[in-house]
């Protein structure tokens, strides 16, 4: 099953940017922190608003988004 629908976009938050559930968390926040060596765990402590699912959602849509590049 996809987390895609985690993945909202809306130009009055974040300038229209992915975002995880209409919050104010950018994908590419997510990507960064993942990149720099992040664990899961920590993100969700760091941010509580956020589920595991919406993590793995940032990272399905990279993918998708990198397969259409």
């Amino acid at each position: 099953m996809s987390n895609l629908e985690r993945i909202t976009f809306d130009p009055a938050v974040c300038y229209g940017k992915p975002v995880i559930r209409g919050m104010r968390y950018p994908v590419e926040l997510l990507l960064e922190l993942l990149s720099a060596g992040v664990t899961v765990e920590e993100i969700l402590g760091d941010h509580p608003g956020l589920e595991a699912d919406d993590v793995f959602a940032a990272l399905g849509y990279a993918a998708l988004v990198v397969a259409a590049a």
